[in-house]
C-alpha cells in the first residue's frame, strides 16, 4: 500500500526510531514500527490484522485507526478525494490502496 504521511511531527515519529522511541516510549515506537510495516506489505486496508483493524464513526467518521500501545492509535484516511464508496456511502476500504497517516497518539484524551 502507498502511504503518505502528514504534519511534520507524524513523519518524525514514522520516520526516525529515536524520535519514536522518546516521545511514545519503547513499547509504543516498536508497535507503530510493526504497523507501518503491516501497512506497506498491504495490498488494500481490508488485509490488515493486526493491531485491532477499525473504521472509526462520529467526528472521525472517514478515518481508519490501528491499535498501538496504551491507548494510542495510528489514525489514517483514504488519500484518495473523494474516496471509493460502497452503495450505503461508506468507504469502501477493499479499494483502498493508498492512505495518508493523520494522527497517532490518544483520540480519547
Amino acid at each position: 500500500m502507498h502511504i503518505l504521511i502528514e504534519g511534520q511531527a507524524n513523519r518524525a515519529l514514522c520516520e526516525c526510531p529515536a524520535t519514536a522511541d522518546r516521545k511514545l516510549g519503547r513499547k509504543c515506537a516498536k508497535s507503530l514500527r510493526k504497523r507501518l510495516a503491516d501497512l506497506a506489505a498491504a495490498q488494500s486496508v481490508v488485509e490488515l490484522v493486526a493491531g485491532h483493524p477499525h473504521p472509526l464513526r462520529g467526528d472521525r467518521r472517514g478515518q481508519f485507526a490501528l491499535k498501538l500501545e496504551g491507548g494510542r492509535r495510528l489514525v489514517f484516511r483514504p488519500t484518495e478525494d473523494p474516496p471509493p464508496l460502497k452503495a450505503d456511502d461508506t468507504i469502501d476500504w477493499s479499494r483502498v490502496g493508498s492512505i495518508t497517516i493523520i494522527f497517532i497518539g490518544d483520540y480519547h484524551d
